[in-house]
């Protein structure tokens, strides 16, 4: 009696009618599973806590993302025109210079090296040089990262959630290798820059977990993100997958510059694609 009890409790734990196991009944065999398709039917899916949602987000941004809404472009070369992404948030060619760097996410110890090298850089040619930096990462989380390192200055930060810029310039996900190589490995576990975690205590204590909304809000910190997919992991601290990117353009529009991480500890030479411009 209480075997039996114990068995139609635990099998009501996991979604399944008591004679979902009982394969002497008369129903009619049309194909279906008995009790496994009143579960599929049900929606009850994962239960909540082996959800990707009850992970830590700097857990989570190791977690394999969404792929863009757009295809993965080939990465542009010197003599290219600049690509231009699916909202137009990066423009060229209005007779100034540009220069754009693709961060790997935020929190990450390399990205914080090209970005600060781009904003000393933004800063020392104001006026003469534009600097965009372009995250992943959520207006919130993004922000906070800046703030931490002390602030966007000259640099003009766009917010890309869904990468469809990334896309648009061929910057996807790295490999296995990209991550995992030795030399990776070795720069990581000596860095000291790492503030994954602290954005991500800032964000708990404000409850700034969200994507950022949806629109297009122009080159500006806040710019357009992504409403956040009902399933998988969370794009608020961006993904440690995503490869990075530095691009030098003219003044017409023309890409003269390129360079695309071949490693996740590749920091970006920013100083090189100044100097094409003929800036230091």
């Amino acid at each position: 009696m209480f075997a039996s009890l114990t068995t139609k409790l635990a099998m009501r734990k996991v979604g399944l009618s008591s004679d979902a196991l009982d394969f002497t009944s008369s129903k009619p065999n049309n194909g279906s599973v008995p009790g496994l398709d009143e579960l599929e039917e049900s929606n009850s899916g994962w239960p909540a806590w082996m959800s990707t949602k009850k992970l830590p987000l700097t857990a989570q941004a190791w977690l394999s993302p969404a792929p863009p809404p757009v295809p993965v472009a080939e990465c542009p070369k010197p003599g290219d025109l600049a690509p231009l992404d699916r909202d137009r948030q990066l423009t060229f060619g209005g007779g100034r210079p540009v220069i754009v760097l693709f961060l790997r996410c935020v929190g990450c110890a390399f990205a914080q090296k090209s970005f600060l090298a781009l904003r000393d850089l933004a800063i020392k040619n104001q006026g003469k040089l534009t600097c965009i930096a372009v995250s992943h990462s959520s207006r919130d989380a993004t922000r906070k990262w800046v703030d931490i390192l002390g602030g966007a200055w000259n640099v003009e930060i766009v917010i890309d959630e869904d990468r469809a810029i990334y896309a648009a310039w061929g910057l996807g996900l790295g490999s296995i290798w990209y991550m995992f190589n030795p030399t990776t490995q070795i720069q990581g576990w000596k860095e000291k820059g790492w503030l994954g975690i602290k954005v991500a205590d800032s964000l708990q204590r404000t409850g700034s977990l969200r994507p950022s909304a949806t629109g297009n809000g122009g080159n500006t910190m806040g710019a357009a993100g992504t409403a956040e997919a009902e399933e998988g992991p969370s794009t608020v601290l961006g993904n440690k997958w995503q490869q990075a990117g530095l691009f030098s353009i003219d003044g017409r529009g023309t890409v003269i510059w390129a360079e695309k991480a071949l490693r996740a500890d590749d920091v970006m030479d920013i100083r090189a694609a100044a100097g094409v411009l003929g800036f230091e």
